[in-house]
């Protein structure tokens, strides 16, 4: 009896190894067929300024979730925000340099590293969000793109909406022309670029850091600051601010661009589906921003701001002559942004 017990129990024990052998193999198995079919798995670390409560941070966790779900886990996508790891002003060089893999920036932050894309932040340039678009996400912008990576290291692979940038400030100021933003301290990004939009809408501008800006606001350090309506909001902004002009003076967009060495260590595969990732981070950030475009005004309202409407034409024709009359335009190629305005007519 004792023998027959035992030479069953020697049974369970060799089906419970061979068992856990074929899960192992299976296993195996299942890395090799991923390895094969992407490549060797990889790991991209995300750097963002954004709250976490940002459309466009929420946007890069859409990516994320695409990415490695289509991937089956073969790339894994780290998302840090709130400048976990890296603030605004360092973000671009951080991936440049491979200290972080991906990152959303803007035309006006990688003009300090490529002079000729300023064209891009100058105000007024979009008509609309269907123009940006067009261009940005057409073939104008991915042979922008191509320079930018040849020129600085980092590849941006689309242009997700943010919003149209309007000034908001501490005090309740009715600002019709720029000549009613005489003597407004507006705080900008710290770019050459984005400097000089503030100027071309006729405001004194000071530097601030993203993540210091609700601070500074709030102690009145600046006057005012210009960003898109989402922004103010998801920011909360409002909190510390008295009216917003609807300057509309930048159709704004964030890149997500990828340093160009880990782009081109990646598969073909996992290229693909690292664009596709794009496109749902784009789509969910440009439905989700154009939506509360369409609302905010009244929010806001709710909430105690006063909404003022400039004289647009005299912002624009004043943004104008500030961009043409300045060096900063010397590095455009003229034929394009010409071509740029003559497409406006489409939308």
């Amino acid at each position: 009896m004792k023998k027959i017990l035992f030479m069953l129990l020697m049974l369970a024990v060799t089906a419970s190894l061979m068992a856990g052998g074929t899960k192992e193999h299976a296993e195996d198995s299942g890395t090799a067929e991923a390895a094969e079919a992407h490549g060797n798995p990889v790991k991209l670390t995300v750097t963002l300024s954004a709250v976490s409560t940002d459309t466009h941070a929420k946007a890069m966790m859409e990516l994320k979730d695409y990415v490695e779900k289509s991937s089956g886990g073969n790339i894994i996508v780290d998302v840090y925000t709130d400048s976990a790891i890296f603030t605004q002003a360092e973000e671009v060089s951080a991936v440049a340099m491979g200290d972080a893999d991906i990152t959303l920036t803007s035309p006006s932050w990688l003009a300090s590293g490529s002079p000729w894309e300023s064209m891009f932040t100058a105000g007024y340039l979009f008509k609309n969000y269907d123009h940006m678009t067009a261009v940005l996400n057409g073939d104008i912008g991915k042979k922008a793109f191509r320079t930018i990576a040849d020129e600085q290291g980092l590849l941006p692979l689309g242009a997700w909406y943010l919003g149209s940038r309007v000034v908001s400030l501490k005090d309740d100021i009715e600002v019709k022309t720029p000549e009613d933003m005489a003597g407004i301290t507006l705080r900008m990004p710290n770019s050459e670029a984005y400097m000089f939009l503030g100027t071309a809408l006729g405001a004194n501008v000071t530097p601030i850091d993203f993540s210091e800006l609700y601070l500074a606001l709030q102690t009145g350090v600046v006057d005012g600051q210009d960003n898109p309506l989402p922004t103010d909001k998801n920011a909360r902004f409002y909190e510390v601010q008295s009216c917003i002009i609807l300057t509309k003076h930048l159709m704004d967009s964030v890149w997500p661009a990828i340093n160009r060495d880990t782009w081109n260590s990646m598969t073909e595969a996992q290229q693909k589906i690292l664009m596709e990732g794009v496109e749902a981070g784009r789509r969910y950030c440009d439905d989700t921003n154009i939506a509360m475009e369409a609302e905010l005004v009244s929010f806001f309202e709710e909430e105690g701001l006063h909404i003022y409407y400039p004289d647009v034409d005299a912002f624009q024709a004043y943004a104008l002559e500030c961009y043409l009359n300045s060096p900063i335009s010397d590095s455009w190629d003229m034929d394009l942004y010409k071509e740029i305005v003559d497409m406006a007519a489409n939308y």
